[in-house]
């Protein structure tokens, strides 16, 4: 068996394991149009990488994907780079805060705990939203009843002070609420290692009202780049980096995008993401579990 040792985290485990993670997540990503950080870090939490090093590393892999799909996406047209400027000027922000958030937590010893808890939240949240709207579409195509249409709708946060043109999106409202939106998604990606792609693509389908053409691109463009940033902070702050499993995550994860997306185009999306809500909610439940029940090997980091 080739084993892999990761020098920063003092650990030795199967090299196939890294892989297996990186290039399921990767093909779970391509093949229903999400992304699969928010499932990254869990699992390798799972396998026995501590909590700060799978924070910090799961970046990596992030980083990689959202790059090659920027690239795509920017060859389409479907980029607003106005937008994705200020996305990541909010990204950029709050990724700085969370890594000095995930330090002060280190040092209290309370990183772990707050880390799981932040996924079982999260994890619970999402899982049980997608299975609702998967069910809920899947019986209305059986029942032969139209998809409910999306229409945009105009807030009073669109009128805050800084209004400014989005000409790819056709937008004219507050430069504040995609810097707003850019730096809840930073703060996340550097606390618990996501891209922050399922919470910032909603809310700019649904806050900002961007067309659905131009979101992912766009979003993708924030992602690269804030990750990017993360693990440059956590490597200069928590020295929690580990580049043989980002290096492996990575690979892999781009093989297995490559992979799903062929195969996603040929099967039916309703009920992949039923698949993808269950497996979202068993991680849940293992994260929980992992919480209350004691380690069967206690380690800990100097």
């Amino acid at each position: 068996m080739l084993d892999l040792h990761l020098p920063i985290a003092d650990i030795t485990i199967s090299a196939l394991v890294p892989a297996a993670l990186g290039g399921g997540i990767g093909f779970l990503s391509g093949l229903l149009g999400v992304g699969g950080g928010f499932l990254l870090t869990p699992l390798l939490m799972l396998v026995g990488i501590p909590a700060q090093f799978a924070v910090a590393t799961g970046a990596m892999p992030v980083m990689a994907s959202s790059v090659s799909g920027a690239l795509a996406h920017w060859r389409r047209g479907n980029v607003d780079l106005a937008m994705a400027i200020a996305l990541t000027a909010g990204g950029l922000v709050g990724a700085t805060v969370g890594v000095r958030l995930l330090v002060l937590l280190r040092s209290l010893g309370q990183v772990d705990l707050v880390i799981g808890l932040c996924y079982v939240l999260l994890l619970g949240t999402l899982g049980s939203t997608m299975m609702v709207e998967s069910v809920r579409t899947i019986r209305r195509q059986r029942a032969g009843q139209p998809p409910v249409g999306r229409k945009r709708r105009h807030f009073w946060i669109h009128n805050l002070p800084l209004k400014m043109r989005f000409r790819r999106s056709q937008l004219y409202i507050s430069a504040l609420l995609p810097v707003a939106i850019g730096l809840m998604v930073g703060t996340l990606t550097a606390i618990m290692g996501v891209g922050g792609g399922f919470v910032m693509v909603p809310a700019m389908i649904y806050v900002l009202g961007m067309r659905t053409s131009t979101t992912i691109g766009t979003s993708l463009v924030q992602i690269a780049i804030t990750s990017a940033a993360t693990t440059v902070l956590q490597a200069m702050t928590s020295h929690a980096v580990d580049v043989m499993l980002g290096v492996v995550l990575a690979g892999t994860s781009v093989i297995g995008a490559q992979l799903g997306a062929r195969l996603g185009a040929k099967l039916p999306g309703e009920k992949l993401r039923v698949v993808l809500a269950g497996l979202v909610l068993a991680v849940c439940v293992q994260v929980a579990i992992g919480l209350f029940t004691a380690p069967v090997d206690a380690f800990s980091v100097d």
